[in-house]
């Protein structure tokens, strides 16, 4: 699979006449609890030739592909990444520190992975992760029976949460990394008989409400409420800064004459 998603990413530098940075699995496989019928989220970085930013039109950017039951393939322009990266999108960071990686020019990259670490905005990223939290829990844990596997899709921006006021740093991809931070056995023993069983291909339908996971889930997300409100909003880092970067990935990318 991993040489048929590096053929694709080939096509579409050729195709779309775009040179990919950086390209990774997000979603459900690189979190480490894919269904067994769970499709590939691919996700890459890509850069046009130097004329196509030097338009006074404003042009798409990002490369979107059919969805296919096998495969999920988009990407963003690295003006467009790093407009994000300066808003502190962890989306974006979780691409970046993905443990699935299919291209990857590293130089390039490690400034970019730079750029991120020194843009990280604690508030904005508890955020995004508990309102993700809320949205799933919501939308897929309450009444007597749920759909099992969504347990994940609360569960894992929580831990992020707490990591980010642990650590005041962007938390692990990987799920099993945040699960250190549960420390309660028995809730820890439900959470692993869940993912063990998801590993293992049960297809996790609809399931009696499990207690120990839901009254956890909800003392955090009213516990996280209150936690957002204080965490620090540092100011983000200047403009300049990033536009120093694209300019000089641009250079490394195409050459002096900023061409192709």
């Amino acid at each position: 699979m991993k040489e048929l998603i590096k053929s694709e990413l080939q096509y579409i530098e050729l195709t779309e006449n775009v040179k990919i940075i950086y390209a990774c699995e997000s979603g459900s496989r690189a979190w480490g609890f894919p269904s067994k019928d769970s499709d590939y989220d691919v996700r890459f970085i890509y850069l046009r030739p130097s004329e196509w930013y030097l338009s006074i039109f404003e042009n798409k950017d990002v490369i979107e592909k059919p969805i296919s039951d096998l495969m999920d393939i988009n990407g963003w322009d690295l003006c467009k990444a790093l407009k994000l990266l300066r808003k502190s999108n962890p989306p974006l960071y979780e691409w970046l520190h993905s443990p699935i990686v299919y291209h990857e020019d590293s130089g390039i990259v490690e400034q970019i992975r730079q750029l991120a670490k020194a843009s990280f905005n604690p508030r904005s990223c508890m955020h995004h992760y508990l309102h993700t939290a809320k949205g799933n829990f919501r939308e897929y844990l309450q009444g007597d029976f749920v759909r099992a596997k969504k347990y994940f899709y609360v569960l894992r921006p929580v831990l992020a949460c707490r990591w980010i006021e642990a650590n005041n740093s962007m938390p692990p991809t990987e799920f099993e990394k945040l699960l250190a931070l549960v420390h309660d056995e028995q809730l820890l023993s439900a959470i692993n008989e869940l993912l063990n069983r998801k590993k293992a291909g049960d297809e996790l339908d609809s399931v009696p409400k499990i207690i120990e996971i839901n009254e956890y889930l909800v003392q955090e997300l009213k516990f996280l409420e209150e936690l957002v409100k204080t965490t620090d909003k540092p100011e983000p880092e200047s403009e300049s800064i990033f536009n120093k970067a694209f300019r000089n990935i641009l250079e490394d990318v195409w050459g002096k004459n900023f061409s192709r």
